[in-house]
């Protein structure tokens, strides 16, 4: 895709995983990379610039251009700094990609708020928060004349959108607020030539494996040298084509798993009952409760 080509990135969360594929195929195509990630542990846990230094390290090696963004964004201030480093860094920005997460799983009656915060920051506050900085970048360059051709990619989850998990209260919770946010962003966005989507991806990674349930799906090895439907790098080609001057979408969640990519969509009408007076308390079990068999 020659429209990728000294295009600016952050990605955030990209020091393993889906995030890593994703950083490592944008600088392939030619894109300047800030390859963000606090360095945590599965629950957020710890810091460690290693895993974004070491990615940022072999897309120079490999003759892109890339640097390592360490900040936390789930705090203001942390993506302001990675969205000012990558102007500062290589003069602009043209694709973001909210990536960063982490699982702090638990169920309702045990979890704790420190359980319920860390989640909702580093997912729903963090997409947000490097939206809005990104955001007010692309409105500053639209106001001064310039034209801007911007890409955002969002992570919604299965989890909070077409199959909730139990457990997952949090993750699920951010999880479908990140598509609610993925909408209104794109309609709030394109006076200013950006596109925004999301992505419900599916692959081997630390979070999928150590979500119960989830684990069984990966259980079958693939032979060394084989497609893996279900590797991190089956996702990173969506995102890319999603950040790309070809693509038309916006406003739209789609889930990517193994070898199928299906086009999501938000809460829908299912059945409707109506009343010309007031509601009556007597005649509502007859009009609703038939709704417990409706799936």
């Amino acid at each position: 895709m020659g429209s990728m080509e000294n295009r600016v990135a952050v990605v955030t969360g990209a020091g393993r995983g889906i995030g890593r594929e994703h950083a490592l195929l944008l600088a392939k195509e030619g894109v300047k990379v800030v390859v963000n990630d606090l360095g945590g542990a599965n629950d957020g846990s710890g810091t460690d610039a290693g895993p974004a230094q070491q990615v940022a390290d072999e897309i120079v090696a490999a003759g892109g251009q890339a640097v390592a963004n360490t900040d936390n964004i789930g705090t203001w201030a942390g993506a302001k700094a990675l969205v000012d480093q990558a102007i500062s860094t290589f003069g602009g920005l043209d694709i973001v990609v909210n990536n960063a997460g982490i699982l702090r799983d638990a169920f309702i009656a045990g979890m704790d708020e420190s359980q319920w915060d860390s989640v909702i920051a580093v997912h729903l506050k963090g997409h947000f928060s490097v939206l809005h900085h990104a955001a007010a970048f692309w409105k500053e360059q639209t106001k001064a004349g310039k034209t801007v051709k911007a890409s955002v990619i969002n992570t919604a989850s299965a989890s909070g959108t077409f199959m909730p998990n139990a457990g997952q209260a949090n993750y699920g919770a951010a999880k479908a607020g990140i598509a609610a946010l993925t909408e209104v962003a794109a309609l709030e966005l394109e006076r200013y030539g950006v596109r925004v989507n999301a992505i419900a991806p599916v692959a081997r990674t630390r979070l999928t494996l150590a979500t119960p349930g989830m684990s069984a799906m990966f259980e079958e090895e693939v032979p060394e040298g084989e497609f893996d439907a279900f590797s991190p790098a089956n996702i990173a080609p969506i995102m890319a084509y999603l950040a790309s001057d070809e693509c038309t979408l916006t406003g739209k969640v789609l889930a990517v798993q193994g070898g199928a990519v299906s086009l999501l969509h938000g809460w829908s009408v299912v059945e409707t009952v109506e009343t010309d007076g007031p509601w009556s308390l007597e005649k509502l079990p007859a009009q609703l409760n038939p709704w417990s068999a409706t799936e």
